[in-house]
């Protein structure tokens, strides 16, 4: 069995889709995601960028599909794919050159049912734990870890707060600030990989951020998470892993009561 799984999407959706991706396994697995997300799926024998393959061509109007994407679409007994669900183009395309698509929708469909379960439950693998986690070395960095962005500003928790809770903080560990390429924090640590990233957050002794990737990142990784959620439903949303915490309403008082629960709890007892 030769299977392409394809999924679009951000380093959140991403993450939350790979414990379906990897119940998908077979003779031979490749997977598709967007070109950042390529350093996170490591179980699949070949990993490539969307943008790389000519996909986003196909199904265009007026336009003929590149041969090379349909010979390489056709090489796959199956293709499990988030990509093109609503795209009827796309499907059309799909269809003419009878191609073994298996549509799955993109966003969870039913309330109440977190993504990571929902995403297993569309490949048949609902007796699976939905709890997404890389390859990452936990270490003892000794450092808290501030990523105070996300892929909206409806999810930020205002930045002042960031700052009133890392000088609360540094007085009990070093406080690291963490962005992203294109975002504008002066001397945060960055990272272009992000499993790079992912095995640096591991040696964190606690991160703290908003409803983000790298939040999501952050508990895969293995690290403490707190997760404040400011305006998505963390039922659905939230990062899953035995060391988060999830903060809703963003009053400061909750965050730092999570902060010290949380260091807590990973303290060494006896």
């Amino acid at each position: 069995m030769r299977r392409l799984v394809i999924r679009p999407g951000g380093i959140g959706d991403c993450l939350l889709a790979l414990p379906a991706i990897e119940a998908l396994r077979c003779d031979y697995l490749e997977v598709w995601v967007a070109r950042q997300n390529v350093p996170l799926v490591r179980f699949a024998h070949r990993v490539q960028a969307i943008q790389d393959t000519g996909l986003d061509w196909l199904g265009l109007p007026d336009r003929e599909p590149p041969a090379p994407v349909i010979e390489r679409l056709g090489a796959f007994d199956s293709i499990v794919s988030w990509y093109g669900t609503n795209r009827a183009d796309f499907r059309e395309a799909v269809a003419r050159f009878r191609l073994p698509f298996q549509f799955l929708e993109a966003l969870p469909a039913a309330p109440g049912i977190h993504a990571a379960d929902f995403f297993l439950r569309q490949v048949g693998r609902a007796d699976l734990a939905g709890f997404p986690q890389l390859d990452c070395p936990r270490w003892d960095g000794g450092f808290a870890v501030i990523h105070p962005f996300s892929g909206s500003p409806r999810k930020n928790w205002p930045l002042e707060n960031f700052h009133a809770l890392a000088r609360w903080l540094g007085h009990r560990l070093p406080v690291r600030w963490c962005a992203g390429p294109e975002e504008p924090l002066e001397g945060a640590v960055r990272f272009e990989n992000l499993y790079e990233l992912a095995c640096w957050l591991a040696g964190a002794s606690i991160y703290i951020g908003n409803d983000s990737g790298i939040t999501h990142l952050a508990a895969a990784a293995g690290a403490p998470v707190v997760a404040i959620f400011l305006a998505t439903d963390p039922t659905v949303w939230a990062p899953r892993g035995a060391r988060v915490r999830v903060v809703e309403g963003g009053a400061i008082e909750d965050v730092m009561a999570a902060v010290v629960s949380l260091l807590a709890s990973e303290r060494p007892h006896g």
